[in-house]
């Protein structure tokens, strides 16, 4: 992408009312990353944990569902942002949360085409 177009696409986003989004995101990664860090988790209430993270899968499924593509779901590689055990216990609760178990998740589970895409080629 050139600068000129890179540059438009910024403007493209200011003139968006959900532009902020985009411009926000990087912070909220990194504020997480700190609190946890720090063992301040806390600061953050549960409802806005609840809602930031219903939003985030919300949107996720409309890009990937929606616009028949796929993309990580997690910022970083492997496990840079995110331990396994952080994301199974977030996938266990939200199940839960659903009144779902492991059976529904199996049932709904599928390797997608571009699956390697993920790995960047490893294994």
């Amino acid at each position: 992408m050139s600068v000129s177009e890179a540059e438009r696409g910024k403007e493209e986003r200011k003139n968006d009312q959900y532009g902020w989004i985009d411009s926000i995101a990087p912070d909220l990664l990194r504020a997480s990353r700190e609190l946890v860090e720090q063992g301040e988790a806390s600061r953050v209430s549960d409802q806005a944990v609840a809602e930031m993270l219903t939003a985030a899968i919300r949107l996720y499924v409309a890009k990937s569902d929606g616009e028949e593509r796929t993309f990580s779901p997690i910022a970083g590689s492997r496990d840079s942002e995110m331990t396994p055990t952080e994301l199974l216990s977030a996938v266990s609760e939200m199940l839960r949360a659903m009144h779902l178990g492991p059976m529904e998740l199996a049932l709904w589970y599928r390797r997608r085409p571009d699956e390697d895409t993920y790995a960047g080629g490893q294994s």
